[in-house]
């Protein structure tokens, strides 16, 4: 029988498995208790950061920065906050750099941002504001050394006319000084290899921390998916197949895909992951769990 650790034994030196994790601001009470929940049961995993994000236009600007707040000021964790170039001039999303790093923040993640009228419309830049996300990073490092990481998409963004217009953007943002590119969630890691080549021959060398999305509800992944451009394998469909109604199975199936991912992401090389948590600990942390991180940790129910 194969065990975790015999499977490795053929890498004795395999660094440690590090992982950050991604929320999104609470809009209720009920949402906020939840979310807070999440971070406790997640912290003693030691996550090299955790993100917050930012609705469009701003619309969650005061909610995403107290929920960076709370974490920097009641947890151990580092905290990076979201910010986006849509619906916000220069001038403010400035300020709310600097009130960042008075805060204490060191960490961003720098995004062009969805069209205000959603995914699917078309971007037009703010008349005053940052047009897009390399002037967004290039701003940023004007007012402080911050830690910036910026997106990447291992399909595609679905605005990009071809592979060529697509990396050239990324180059853009690493040249304005991103110091980390984290990827939109993907399923078929033969993608993310094809990604990582393209990006070597433009010459990027910065960390690309694959994103992972454990799947908590399959029709909204798959609603999701199709307006991000993230393509969803058959194998994955047939392992939902009838658990509408069974949501503790859907709950092993969600584990047992992401794991297997990231295991095989783990012997093709890498070591660095980005969850998105969907505000939720269980999956991430039986993920994380198996791949060894806060093993040392008490169990207890997940939140």
């Amino acid at each position: 029988m194969t065990t975790d650790s015999t499977r490795r034994s053929h890498q004795p030196s395999t660094p440690p498995i590090t992982a950050s994790f991604e929320f999104f601001p609470p809009k209720s009470d009920k949402m906020a208790e939840t979310l807070w929940n999440t971070v406790q049961r997640l912290a003693p995993l030691n996550p090299s950061f955790v993100s917050v994000t930012y609705g469009a236009g701003g619309s969650t600007r005061e909610r995403t920065h107290k929920t960076v707040e709370r974490i920097l000021k009641e947890t151990d964790l580092a905290p990076a906050a979201h910010l986006t170039c849509v619906g916000a001039s220069q001038e403010e999303i400035d300020g709310i750099v600097k009130d960042y790093w008075d805060l204490g923040v060191r960490s961003l993640v720098a995004l062009r941002g969805d069209p205000l009228e959603g995914i699917g419309t078309r971007y037009t830049p703010h008349n005053n504001g940052y047009p897009y996300a390399s002037d967004l990073v290039a701003g940023i490092k004007k007012i402080a050394n911050f830690d910036i990481s910026v997106s990447g998409y291992p399909e595609k963004h679905p605005e990009s006319g071809s592979w060529q217009s697509e990396i050239d953007n990324l180059k853009r943002k690493v040249d304005a000084g991103a110091d980390r590119i984290i990827t939109q969630y993907f399923f078929d890691n033969d993608l993310f290899d094809a990604y990582l080549d393209r990006i070597a021959a433009a010459g990027i060398n910065v960390p690309v921390v694959p994103g992972i999305l454990p799947i908590h509800n399959f029709e909204q992944t798959m609603v999701f998916s199709a307006k991000c451009g993230t393509s969803m394998p058959q194998w994955v469909a047939r392992r939902f197949s009838g658990l509408n109604h069974d949501p503790e199975t859907r709950k092993l199936v969600g584990v047992s895909i992401a794991c297997e991912q990231v295991m095989d992401l783990v012997d093709r090389g890498i070591n660095d992951f980005h969850f998105y948590t969907m505000n939720r600990a269980d999956l991430t942390f039986a993920i994380c769990h198996m791949l060894g991180m806060g093993q040392d940790t008490p169990t207890k129910a997940a939140a």
